[in-house]
């Protein structure tokens, strides 16, 4: 090789390192940059020059290039933020970004999300976060932009009421009048009155607030009475009630709040055993086919309740004026295991209330086909009559006032009316060449024919990895690793830096021997 071309040599050194600089200095550059992955670049010799001696063939090299340069992967460390919607990826796996005006994808591992103007999840660069919209924990649909606006969290009606209470067993009874003592406070209901129930004409009330299918709330008000029985058995009567005047049932063509049974649901009796453990229950609502369509009230017209697919009695209430009444189930913490069988009723010859005249044993009140009594059921022993826990499953409309990010990349609002609500969960996206993604800046990248088409799924999922709300990660860059590779670089540029030198001289020299 001559003289010049040992020149050239060098200077291939000279180029190759000046590259190393700028990838290491990239590197240090965005040592603190969210989500940042460094590089490493990697050199080669190139072709090599035949040279003739002693007869045999040999080589001389011609210098070094640039064989690659690799993009390390590898997850950096999280910082913890105060905003939920900066998300890091714990694991394998970019966000799913779109340009809104393109509609070009890229992906991207910075997390550092916010909400838009118009409620989409969009990047630094306003691209908006993909994922799928959730319905009861399931996604529908292909990949959307994932956006929250401020609409409301819609309200849900009143399915089922549930009490858990004790009920004085030394009560006494306060309404002994009538013909028939299992439906006593029935018999003195008027909702026509001021007041359907006098204070004085039973022994214990509860209420509890329910809502119709647009978000109102109303009251529902049971009132309890001992029953006195012969054999000293424990009978309490009970009657569920709403406000008279928000009673829009109908009643064979008018609206039972015009009638004496405005308000009046269910009527019925809860038999418990000496230990005050309740064994059976009754519940009497208001006929859809009357037997007495002049009267509400008549006895006849109250039969025993149907059964819900938990086995619960239901009763109709309407509070909206709608052309399908709301059913409502009660459950007093016992229930009905077979109420498929038949009327899910033990009632013999018994079917309204009309018909409880003549039982004078609590032993021959209706049952259930088979009972089955929860652990915090109803009781009655020698205690003070005490409500212990009301429950029910509707609510009203709510405002939207947070929102929370799951590790399975589930995006969640709450709202006022206590109620939450999965709305999306994230799209990750992973290649089978990671190394074929092409950097686009700005914490972006796009596929690429070498890096394959994009492989979908969710956060957790396969071989995803999972997500960490209020974090970051940052940059992978080991800031002493990199200045190292400066000072061995540096280095390297200089030694070959001498090669330019050294052959300058020998060129010199040979020049200088002619005079």
């Amino acid at each position: 090789m001559s003289i010049t071309g040992s020149m050239y040599t060098g200077i291939s050194g000279l180029q190759a390192q000046s590259q190393a600089t700028s990838v290491v200095s990239n590197n240090l550059a965005n040592s603190t940059t969210t989500g940042y992955k460094s590089s490493s670049i990697a050199f080669e010799d190139v072709f090599y020059s035949t040279v003739y001696a002693g007869g045999s063939a040999s080589q001389v090299g011609n210098g070094v290039t640039t064989s690659s340069i690799t993009t390390d992967y590898s997850q950096g460390a999280y910082e913890t933020t105060n905003s939920v919607t900066d998300v890091a990826i714990n694991g394998d796996g970019f966000y799913i970004v779109v340009d809104p005006d393109t509609g070009e994808t890229f992906y991207t591992r910075d997390g550092g999300f916010s909400f838009d103007s118009n409620g989409y999840l969009v990047d630094s660069h306003g691209n908006r976060v993909q994922g799928w919209e959730t319905d009861d924990g399931s996604i529908t649909g292909g990949l959307v932009d994932i956006q929250i606006d401020n609409s409301q969290s819609p309200p849900q009606a009143t399915s089922e009421v549930s009490f858990s209470l004790n009920l004085d067993s030394t009560a006494t009874d306060n309404t002994t009048s009538g013909t028939n003592e299992w439906a006593a406070l029935f018999g003195i209901y008027d909702g026509t009155s001021d007041t359907p129930l006098e204070d004085s004409r039973y022994a214990y009330q509860t209420t509890i607030t329910v809502y119709d299918e647009n978000g109102a709330s109303h009251d529902l008000t049971v009132y309890y009475d001992p029953v006195e029985t012969d054999d000293g058995s424990i009978v309490w009567e009970y009657m569920v009630c709403c406000d008279p005047d928000e009673d829009q049932r109908d009643f064979n063509g008018t609206e039972m709040s015009q009638t004496s049974g405005a308000g009046a649901l269910v009527s019925g009796t809860m038999t418990f055993s000496s230990s005050g453990d309740i064994q059976s229950m009754t519940a009497f609502t208001l006929s859809d086919t009357p037997t007495d369509p002049t009267d509400p009230m008549a006895e006849e017209n109250w039969v025993l309740c149907e059964f819900d697919n938990n086995g619960l009695p239901v009763f109709d209430v309407n509070f909206t004026g709608a052309d399908e009444n709301q059913t409502i189930a009660l459950d007093f913490g016992i229930s009905n295991s077979d109420f498929s069988t038949g009327t899910g009723w033990d009632a013999g010859t018994i079917d309204s209330l009309d018909d409880l005249a003549a039982v004078t044993d609590p032993d021959d009140l209706p049952k259930f086909n088979t009972s089955i009594m929860a652990a915090n059921a109803t009781s009655s022993t020698t205690a003070s009559s005490a409500t212990y826990n009301l429950i029910q499953d509707g609510y009203a409309p709510g405002e939207l006032v947070d929102i929370a990010i799951s590790e399975n990349g589930i995006l969640s609002a709450s709202y006022t009316n206590g109620q939450t609500q999965e709305l999306y969960t994230f799209g990750l996206a992973d290649f089978a060449n990671t190394q074929g993604l092409h950097s686009e800046g700005g914490n972006l990248y796009s596929a690429t024919a070498e890096s394959g088409q994009a492989l979908i799924g969710t956060p957790g999922s396969a071989w995803f990895g999972t997500l960490a709300s209020n974090a970051l990660e940052q940059s992978n860059v080991d800031t002493a690793t990199e200045l190292t590779k400066l000072i061995i670089i540096q280095a390297a540029y200089q030694a070959n830096s001498k090669i330019i030198t050294t052959a300058d001289t020998m060129l010199s020299t040979a020049i200088g021997m002619k005079r």
